[in-house]
């Protein structure tokens, strides 16, 4: 009597959801999420668990086809940064296996043909891999030098089809002002800090002592910082921009505290190339969605002027979120309409005061073959621990990196304390 009870009790919830049921023998396989997601919050279906906390200041995370995990850190001036090696050894799906390795951190960390890449402030080294094997088999190899430079000098990586590696050299700049930061200091034009800064490079992937004049191919150019990059199945690569700042503050005539913290879009970008997207003569307004002329440059906040020869993004997002990583999900686990779409990590702004502080999220966009197919959503939140949150320094944890394990999970990194979650669908609501 019991059982038919309970299995009539199974349809009747099944069919309530409006699905069969999950496959529990499935579910079984997964580890057991954390009852509050360690601290985050989810859609209905999904839920999360800590894998490893206290790593140190993560940035970017990479899994390999045996489940091992590396998570780059950054350097700071109390703590040399390295590369963390995680693995499960009990298969409870957190990490007991703690190993450290490298001589420097970063942040850009992938996994490519026997080696694992990691992309320093001025370098891109690699470490020989082994199938199986938790820790390089040897030392690192410099691959390509890049100039050293007093801001956005985080490098992010992505490789294509053929081999070639691309990497983001940011511009030392906000609007290339001189002196930089300066209330109604005109930019200048043209500026010079294209030339080696404020683009993708396209390197040789397997090529040691290159540079950018020895080996280096400018891609695309006329972009501020863009750490978050990834290839896409089409053949080509993508990335999401961290905008200007400031416009309150330095030209506080033209612009209000309120448009200074929604303004400029963060730009989702498909990047061909030769691609040059205006920086910095032009900034995007995602809610006037179009491309104008920067005040450095006589804009007004509308006027467009040579702004209309720069590609637009394909989506906008609200100001100073800090787009730090980007990947295209391409497993099986997550529902349908997950496949194929974008996961971007915004690491949360510092400068929208005196309003709220905005981003602090993993956002989901749904994709067609080379475009979004609908609007972004959150997808995960509750990093920042708080709402309003008022100061970055406040926020509880701030995501920045992403990866997709070999069973379809995403991996969720965090740059203040070095948490790490592994995010899973259940096929049924999660508690939160």
């Amino acid at each position: 009597m019991t059982r038919c009870f309970l299995a009539g009790l199974m349809v009747i919830v099944g069919t309530y959801f409006g699905e069969a049921l999950p496959n529990r023998s499935d579910a079984e396989e997964k580890p057991l999420c954390d009852p509050d997601n360690g601290g985050i919050v989810l859609p209905d279906g999904f839920c999360s668990m800590v894998v490893a906390d206290n790593l140190g200041r993560g940035r970017h995370v990479e899994v390999a086809s045996n489940g091992d995990i590396y998570v780059s850190l950054r350097d700071r001036p109390d703590s040399l940064g390295a590369v963390i090696a995680l693995r499960d050894a009990d298969g409870d799906g957190r990490a007991e296996v703690r190993e450290r390795f490298g001589d420097g951190g970063g942040t850009g960390l992938v996994l490519h043909n026997g080696y694992l890449y990691l992309a320093r402030t001025s370098s891109i080294v690699r470490f020989p891999m082994r199938e199986g094997e938790l820790l390089p088999i040897g030392p690192s190899e410099t691959l390509i030098t890049l100039p050293t430079q007093r801001s956005h000098a985080d490098k992010g990586l992505a490789f294509d089809d053929a081999g070639a590696l691309y990497v983001n050299v940011g511009a030392p700049s906000n609007a290339c002002q001189e002196p930089d930061r300066e209330v109604s200091v005109p930019g200048q034009n043209p500026c010079p800090l294209l030339e080696r800064h404020g683009g993708i490079w396209r390197f040789d992937g397997s090529r040691s002592g290159q540079t950018q004049d020895n080996g280096g191919v400018l891609y695309a150019t006329g972009m501020r910082q863009m750490i978050a990059l990834a290839w896409h199945r089409s053949g080509e690569l993508y990335l999401v921009q961290h905008g200007r700042d400031q416009l309150n503050t330095l030209w506080p005539d033209q612009f209000t505290d309120e448009q200074n913290a929604e303004l400029p879009s963060e730009e989702f970008q498909r990047v061909l190339e030769n691609s040059d997207f205006g920086w910095p003569y032009c900034h995007h307004d995602w809610q006037q969605n179009k491309r104008v002329q920067s005040p450095e440059y006589g804009g007004n906040g509308t006027e467009v002027g040579q702004c209309a020869q720069y590609p637009p993004p394909i989506m906008g997002f609200p100001g100073h979120w800090a787009p730090n990583d980007l990947i295209f999900y391409s497993g099986d686990q997550f529902p349908e309409r997950y496949r194929g779409g974008a996961f971007i990590a915004f690491h949360g702004s510092w400068n929208r005061a005196p309003l709220p502080q905005g981003g602090y999220n993993v956002t989901f966009v749904p994709f067609g073959e080379i475009e979004p197919s609908g609007d972004y959503e959150i997808f995960a939140d509750g990093f920042a621990g708080q709402k309003p949150l008022m100061e970055r320094s406040s926020a509880t944890y701030r995501p920045t990196g992403l990866a997709e394990g070999p069973d379809g999970s995403l991996y969720i990194s965090d740059s203040v304390n070095g948490r790490l979650w592994r995010v899973m669908y259940r096929d049924f609501p999660s508690s939160n």
